[in-house]
């Protein structure tokens, strides 16, 4: 497929390309050039005080995990046994 640069740098990116993959008006993309190719990433963007607390909760778990106060499975099965077992 083409598309055509332009003004403003603008391009429009194949419907068919869009639907593929899900997007939809206001998503972010990722834009980087590689070894001269022009890559589109689709991403989520999160909001900064939502990524800080989620940080402070795995440190926690982690701490919790350290000092035995949370259990730490083998397998999933193990962690179903457990589950089913209460």
């Amino acid at each position: 497929m083409l598309a055509e640069l332009r003004t403003k740098s603008q391009i429009t990116i194949p419907k068919e390309i869009v639907a593929s993959l899900g997007l939809a008006e206001g998503d972010k993309l990722e834009i980087y050039e590689k070894d001269g190719v022009i890559c589109l990433m689709p991403v989520t963007v999160y909001p900064k005080k939502y990524v800080d607390e989620l940080h402070k909760e795995i440190l926690g778990i982690k701490s919790d995990i350290r000092d035995g106060k949370r259990p730490v499975f083998d397998s999933i099965d193990s962690l179903f046994d457990k589950l089913e077992s209460n």
